[in-house]
């Protein structure tokens, strides 16, 4: 690759479409990024428009290329990366969507987790797909669909329905419906597939009532997944790589040997652990899921899923207005010598891991006369910290030692919350030069299949640190910090239960 050409990374999150465009030693070259609604018809439910996530994919990567093509340059291959779980159901003629986008953090279908639990052993699904029975996944989302939308279910059993998650449908657009493609790791957070045999698997498709006709094909991560509509961007560019959001992340960061471990921290917070060619099960609701599959060969994790991470600060800043951007929160945090006893557990869309409680509501400790707008906001930040915690411990107590977290994502910009991110550990927390590491990944393993990087060892050789934060908190603060933190978490999950 000369000089002036590139990969481009597809970045579709949760709230917004981002294109980046990076050079061969993973800088970045331009960034383009578009904020899209949210929508929430119900308790506990959350959709997107297909149309704006196309939309705003689109108008973001035309953004970036015409950045790149100014200064003479441009893009060799793409990568995609996205916000898994996401359930979209599409005519396979049309492409029209037959009902919004579910998205991961919904919760409509709580109940019909629940009464699967009482007819089904949960531990058969997860030595399955690695996952539990809980609403987060897209198996019970596309079954609501078919069952809410009049004559869907007919028509997915003729094969004229199409199910993807975001990735896919993406590419669906992008080649003129011509591909009809996923890989693995968005795969393997279905609850549809089968992580061993690397197959949609036929007892959990009768379990969840999915028909075959509408899945697509299942491809490794670095793969011929398509080629662009040259009307779309303006030419004809390969689609060689395709990552769920964190499996992205977990290739930007370079966790490549097994006991790596790096945790995401945007919307929610998603740390996952590199368990090399083992599927480990976890004993603690930690979830087994598929790290990458590169040239054939696969590498598994165990991931802890946080739900709300980011959207508690945006909870504050938009619902409440206790600040007008996020960035405050880290000086308002900092102006504080302690918590004073207020903690935050942001259970806004329910509980994810270890505690699994898809119907636990969010709540507030320890409110007095005196808290105000920085007590809020640094109860949020602490939050992300204890989560994390939990996760860890969880991982620890499946007997997997943790040494250290390489971090990224937009929240870790901020120091205070990285600082006692590792006191609440007791552990470092490493954070790299490239803080991009989702689209990162995406273009790497872009650059992976045109053959840019010979290999993985290529690829670790890129990842730096920009810094590091040491544990320096006093145990005995630290320890009542947590006890203060799981007296709070206690409540809340007593009080979803009853």
């Amino acid at each position: 690759m000369n000089k002036h050409t590139y990969l481009l990374a597809i970045d579709q999150g949760t709230t917004s479409s981002r294109a980046i465009v990076f050079d061969e030693a993973g800088t970045i070259v331009a960034l383009a990024q578009q904020e899209f609604a949210q929508h929430y018809p119900a308790d506990g439910w959350v959709e997107h428009e297909p149309q704006a996530i196309w939309q705003s994919t689109l108008a973001v990567v035309n953004e970036a290329l015409r950045t790149v093509r100014s200064g003479g340059g441009s893009v060799a291959a793409i990568g995609i990366t996205n916000q898994r779980e996401t359930t979209l159901v599409w005519d396979k003629q049309t492409g029209e969507p037959i009902y919004n986008a579910i998205v991961w953090q919904d919760r409509r279908t709580s109940s019909l987790c629940q009464r699967l639990k009482t007819e089904v052993d949960e531990r058969e699904v997860q030595q399955r797909s690695g996952l539990l029975l809980d609403p987060y996944f897209s198996a019970t989302k596309v079954a609501w669909i078919l069952d809410q939308v009049p004559g869907a279910r007919a028509r997915a059993e003729r094969g004229e329905l199409a199910f993807g998650t975001v990735d896919s449908y993406l590419i669906w657009r992008l080649t003129g419906g011509r591909n009809f493609v996923t890989d693995v790791t968005n795969a393997s957070r279905t609850n549809l597939f089968n992580i061993h045999s690397q197959t949609w698997d036929d007892e959990l498709l009768a379990l969840f009532r999915v028909p075959r006709a509408m899945l697509p094909e299942v491809l490794d991560c670095t793969a011929e997944f398509g080629i662009t509509e040259r009307e779309l961007l303006g030419d004809a560019i390969p689609i060689l790589g395709v990552a769920g959001d964190q499996q992205a992340a977990t290739v930007g960061q370079c966790c490549f040997t097994p006991g790596t471990v790096k945790s995401t921290y945007g919307t929610g917070c998603f740390l996952v652990m590199n368990t090399g060619e083992q599927a480990v099960l976890s004993n603690n609701r930690l979830l087994t899921t598929i790290a990458y599959r590169i040239g054939g060969t696969t590498h598994y994790a165990l991931e802890g899923s946080i739900f709300v991470a980011g959207a508690g600060v945006q909870w504050l800043r938009d619902n409440l207005g206790v600040v007008k951007s996020a960035a405050e929160t880290e000086a308002l945090a900092a102006g504080l010598a302690s918590n004073e006893g207020v903690y935050f557990v942001p259970a806004l869309t329910g509980l994810g891991a270890p505690h699994w409680q898809p119907d636990a509501r969010g709540a507030l400790f320890g409110l007095t006369r005196a808290t105000g707008p920085a007590h809020l906001a640094r109860a949020a930040l602490e939050a992300v910290c204890y989560q994390t915690y939990d996760l860890v411990r969880a991982i620890q107590e499946d007997g997997i030692a943790c040494e250290g977290l390489r971090v990224d994502g937009g929240m870790v910009a901020n120091n205070w919350l990285m600082q006692f991110l590792a006191d609440t550990l007791n552990a470092p927390v490493l954070r790299p030069k490239v803080l991009e590491t989702t689209a990162l990944g995406a273009a790497y393993l872009a650059g992976l299949q045109m053959g840019l990087y010979r290999s993985l060892e290529d690829l670790n050789g890129q990842w730096q640190r920009q810094q590091e934060f040491k544990p320096a908190m006093a145990l005995e603060l630290r320890d009542a910090n947590l006890s203060g933190w799981q007296r709070a978490m206690a409540q809340v999950i007593a009080s979803s239960a009853g």
